[in-house]
């Protein structure tokens, strides 16, 4: 029996069955008979399957409510690996079936079931049924620690999908092996709702058997490939909030994409800390986990939300418990800082108003006509809300009141400043110079009541004016008046003094059916009488879904309300199901680019043209200037200064190539030089150089071996690389494809495949590409070889700053300064935040703010950033 019966073992003493059954005859197709007795004799119920490495040698799957039959090896054999649809489906539901169980540690398992993928096959649907993945999800749901187990076989360059939970276009959690990048990729959501990959250089795809094992505690990564620890990151937490209908695939994205190409079995995924210690038990698992020290973050957070609504309650309670301390029969008004007693009264500018009741009541004063005696006139005196008698100047024939100033100037040129006082004119002096204006003079203006001019357009109001409040100050041409603020009128004819318009008691509002007009400063408002809800700022209805917005019903979609609910319609242009419509651009937009309305697409940066199909090359156009130990290198949607051959980065990763530096070969030992050459480090390279008086053969080391110079050789790791050595040097390159060559190497040169069946899909459905094409959809380098779609995140420039956001329509992150606006913060638990009642908070919390039930706050390293929850109101 294979080794893969042997792993039964432990999913038998799992089971209690006898371990007599494990035996290699059993299973054997010569003892058919003896397996069938073994099923009665043990009451078992089993199947048998054909094994993909000999052809009547059959794997015995031990699994309940499976009836024990037999079909011979060769017929199975026949019917699997022609890609028989009813073969595949049983194969599916048996999987669905014993993966749904849930082991007592709290693990979802495939059982150990090996599940063949045939590499010729291009048409399947391994999925669990509906039923078993509501049941998954709710194990996986809001869990911060858990692994994805695999053993594999994956053919060469194969990019395939090993496990995929999503749902529409969403990735929740998906393990993706691709060969022709040699990566093992991470798929999942985080807590923003953003869609992550974590990218691990790797090749899985080398048709040789692995464990592989992923597991994630909170924002900690490892990767483990045959029981050793390959990587171990920081990343972004996964956010496992799954959608109850989402969909599980193995083998497989979905029925059209991401095809695994090999053997799979013992695919697992384990609700635990640690999870790989089942498929490795001699790894460490002594220290506690990050997600232990999220928990504990966690735990505290919750205590400090728990301090902070105890001591909101402390405070209002000693509030209250003042208020008794310092409580009177009588009702008090507080007005600006002053408190009034019952009956108390007071003048408030042109109002005359009285404290009743604890509420302040006020009417406008009345001024009675003013009659001035001879040589005196009615005028304002500041402080005063009516006009007084004043003495009068004559001046000019004009006549002037107590304070008035009139320049003059003679015949000279010069200016005569005067004041009316004691009801004559006297001279002022002015005490300082006139100051200098910045302005031509002929924007200069010489005002009637100073000597000194001013430019144009002068701010008159900020050198003191008597407008007060409700009464805004504003600049004339050569002076300033008051004008009432919107929904006040004047007490007096120089606006000085305003008083409110009780817009309701005057039939001066729009509040119309249903609601009933309640006034404010300056305005009003319209409240929606009990029962009725609000349809915008003048008018309530009753429960209307459409015209309330209380409907799910798309922007492009069209609502209309019924009795008990309502039905959503796209709009012309449109398509969906009315919930849920997109504008139609019959899916042309390319590159990543959204259809925004019908035939009409928005690219991303970086991408041009009609429908997005044009790459902008920053290197060609001559928008980017790379350094001199640098080349621009063009990127879909971006580009990259490189380091050139015989540079390296010094750790700063400067945008335009700055911090390449010389790498200095012979120091590092990165030179193939032989014995019989010395070593000489140059710019950006370097040169082997035979001793004086020696005779040198130019010959080369590489991979420990000697080669000749002029020799010419093809890499043992890499048939599609070639290589030679010329002077000491070795020089490699990869294969030049000739697509116009019949013999091109298609492994090589998969680019030059011209079947049909090499053609591959768009995400779309409606785009055809040939082997070799290029194109980017949703933030990712997508590439068709050989009939395989194989699709990795866009690269994106470093970024080294500690708050960063993606903007709409891109897809790198760039540096923002105001934390409020990042989508990414390096949290520091260190910089902490301290609320409203004085409580530190950890970079990473958030709260409820005091005194609010909509108003969320968060602390990001130090800063606390509010915002209003509209699903809240």
């Amino acid at each position: 029996m294979s080794n893969n019966n042997k792993k039964k073992g432990r999913h038998t003493q799992e089971y209690a069955l006898p371990p007599s059954v494990l035996t290699p005859n059993l299973c054997g197709c010569k003892h058919m008979d003896q397996a069938q007795l073994r099923c009665k004799q043990h009451n078992l119920k089993a199947r048998f399957e054909p094994q993909h490495r000999a052809p009547c040698n059959c794997i015995c799957v031990y699994v309940r409510a499976w009836v024990c039959e037999y079909e011979s090896c060769q017929s199975l054999k026949q019917r699997f690996y022609t890609g028989n649809g009813q073969t595949l489906k049983r194969r599916s539901e048996h999987w669905g079936e014993i993966a749904g169980r849930s082991s007592p540690g709290g693990d979802l398992r495939s059982d150990s079931v090996v599940v063949e993928v045939v590499a010729e096959g291009t048409s399947r649907e391994v999925k669990a049924p509906a039923v078993v993945s509501k049941r998954m999800v709710q194990k996986l749901k809001s869990k911060n620690e858990f692994t994805v187990l695999a053993t594999l076989k994956q053919d060469h360059l194969n990019s395939g999908v090993i496990l995929s939970i999503h749902q529409s276009e969403h990735r929740f959690l998906e393990l993706e092996s691709s060969g022709q990048r040699s990566e093992v990729r991470l798929h999942y959501r985080t807590k923003s709702h953003q869609d992550h990959t974590e990218v691990f250089p790797y090749s899985l795809a080398d048709d040789q058997w692995h464990k592989v094992s992923v597991a994630v505690s909170a924002s900690h990564v490892i990767l483990h490939v045959d029981c050793n620890r390959i990587y171990e990151r920081v990343v972004e937490a996964p956010f496992m909030d799954i959608p109850e209908d989402s969909t599980f695939w193995l083998g497989q994205r979905n029925a059209a994409h991401g095809f695994f190409k090999g053997v799979m079995q013992d695919v697992e995924i384990l609700v635990m800390p640690q999870g790989y210690i089942s498929q490795c038990p001699d790894l460490n698992r002594t220290c506690p986990t990050c997600n232990d020290f999220h928990g504990l973050v966690q735990k505290i957070m919750e205590l400090q939300d728990i301090l902070a609504k105890t001591s909101s309650k402390l405070s209002r309670a000693e509030e209250k418990m003042n208020g008794l301390d310092g409580c009177y029969c009588e009702r008090t008004c507080s007005v600006k800082g002053v408190v009034y007693r019952e009956d108390e009264g007071w003048t408030d500018g042109c109002r005359n108003c009285t404290c009743t009741n604890g509420t302040v009541q006020c009417e406008a004063i009345s001024c009675p006509p003013p009659q001035c005696p001879a040589g005196t006139a009615p005028a304002y005196v500041k402080g005063a809300c009516c006009k007084e008698c004043l003495p009068v100047c004559l001046f000019g024939g004009r006549g002037l009141v107590e304070g008035d100033q009139r320049a003059v100037r003679d015949s000279s040129g010069r200016c005569l400043l005067f004041e009316c006082r004691e009801r004559s004119m006297h001279r002022v002096v002015p005490t300082d110079p006139c100051p200098q204006l910045n302005c031509p003079e002929s924007e200069q203006i010489a005002l009637s009541s100073r000597c000194c001019k001013v430019c144009r357009g002068h701010d008159f109001c900020s050198e003191g004016h008597g407008c007060m409040e409700h009464s805004d100050c504003m600049n004339l041409e050569e002076g300033d008046c008051c004008v009432c603020k919107d929904g006040f009128r004047p007490l007096r004819d120089d606006n000085a003094y305003c008083e409110d318009i009780d817009e309701c008691a005057e039939g001066k509002h729009y509040c119309r059916e249903n609601t009933m007009c309640v006034n404010t400063p300056g305005s009003f408002m319209c409240i929606c009488h009990t029962g009725y809800i609000r349809i915008d700022d003048y008018s309530c209805t009753e429960h209307d879904e459409c015209l309330s917005g209380l409907h799910n019903c798309d922007e492009n979609a069209l609502c209309f309300n019924m009795v008990g609910g309502h039905s959503c319609s796209c709009k012309p242009g449109y398509t969906g199901n009315g919930t849920v419509c997109k504008a139609m651009c019959d899916g042309l937009c390319q590159n990543g680019g959204s259809c925004v309305s019908p035939n009409n697409c928005v690219c991303q940066q970086g991408f041009t043209g009609e429908r997005c199909e044009t790459d902008i090359d920053e290197c060609a156009d001559g928008f980017v200037e790379c350094d001199s130990k640098s080349t621009c290198v063009n990127l879909p949607g971006w580009y990259h200064c490189e380091c050139r051959d015989g540079y390296h980065d010094n750790g700063l990763f400067s945008a335009n190539g700055e911090s390449c530096v010389d790498i200095n070969e012979c120091k590092t030992g990165r030179n193939t030089c032989a014995n019989d050459t010395v070593c000489f480090n140059l710019e950006g390279g370097y040169d082997c150089r035979c001793p004086h008086g020696h005779n040198c053969t130019g010959d080369c080391i590489h991979d420990n071996k000697v080669k000749h110079s002029g020799q010419i050789w093809v890499l043992d790791s890499d048939r599609c690389s070639v290589c030679s050595c010329q002077a000491g040097q070795v020089m490699c390159r990869r294969m030049v494809c000739d697509c116009d060559n019949p013999n091109a190497d298609l492994f090589c040169c998969p680019e030059c495949d011209p079947r049909l069946s090499s053609q591959c899909l768009h995400q779309n459905g409606l785009l055809t590409y040939g082997s070799g094409d290029t194109w980017v959809e949703n933030c990712q380098q997508c590439q068709c070889l050989q009939g395989q779609v194989d699709c990795w995140p866009l690269p994106c420039p470093p970024v080294d700053c500690e708050f960063t956001m993606v903007p709409e329509g891109e897809c790198c992150p760039r540096c923002v300064t105001d934390p409020c606006q990042a989508d990414t913060i390096r949290n520091d638990i260190t910089k902490t935040c301290t609320d409203e009642h004085n409580i530190s908070r950890f970079s990473g919390s958030s709260w409820i703010k005091h005194g609010t039930e909509c108003t969320l706050c968060q602390c990001k390293n130090g800063h606390i950033c509010c915002s209003v929850d509209p699903m809240c109101l």
